[in-house]
């Protein structure tokens, strides 16, 4: 399984086929077949241990923040999340790695589990506590866009940013907004975010 998750989880899109993990290994693929039956059951496998080291930090994170502020704790969260995310490939998983897909939704379903569940539950939970001025909704849905597409961007290369680095800017822009306040007289005034108020269809909207 080490062997295999260091052939799976390497650069590029390329499958791993059995025969290169039996030289890998140095071994036949008779052996390794008396341990899995087939390639999906071993994959199958490899990413169980992937996502149960994926859960294990982004459990450590939510711990190490507990009782801080949460815009801390939902930056915190995020940057682990999206280091793991990019640590696993779990992008190019989903998109293709693998040939499988069946593998491919695996993955899906693991990265919904393991980390957008529990975005989604933050972002509640910030909401129910009177902390969000936008709906956790529309938080969840362009923090998971931005993860998912930053890992699949050219921004790194393009900007000359590691992905740490792109990753922190990011979370930082979804946490606290991309324009700076405009100072008057000394004080900032800040806009706040414009949120339409729930919808009245009985109401008659004058023009």
């Amino acid at each position: 399984m080490e062997a295999a998750g260091r052939l799976f989880f390497a650069p590029g899109l390329a499958p791993v086929s059995m025969d290169e993990l039996a030289r890998e290994l140095g071994m036949s693929k008779k052996t390794i077949y008396r341990h899995f039956p087939d390639k999906r059951s071993l994959l199958a496998a490899v990413l169980d241990r992937q996502f149960a080291a994926v859960e294990d930090t982004l459990l450590a994170a939510a711990e190490d923040t507990e009782g801080q502020p949460f815009d801390v704790r939902v930056q915190r969260f995020l940057v682990a999340a999206g280091t793991e995310l990019g640590r696993i490939g779990a992008a190019q998983l989903a998109t293709g790695r693998g040939g499988d897909a069946m593998l491919r939704q695996y993955v899906e379903q693991r990265v919904d589990t393991v980390i957008y569940r529990r975005i989604d539950e933050l972002f509640r939970l910030g909401h129910r506590e009177g902390l969000l001025l936008a709906p956790p909704e529309l938080l969840f849905e362009i923090t998971r866009g931005a993860l998912e597409r930053l890992f699949t961007s050219r921004l790194p290369h393009d900007l000359d940013w590691t992905a740490a680095e792109l990753l922190r800017a990011t979370v930082d822009t979804v946490l606290y907004g991309a324009i700076r306040p405009t100072r008057t007289g000394g004080e900032d005034v800040r806009l706040g975010a414009a949120i339409p108020a729930a919808r009245d269809d009985d109401k008659e909207v004058n023009p």
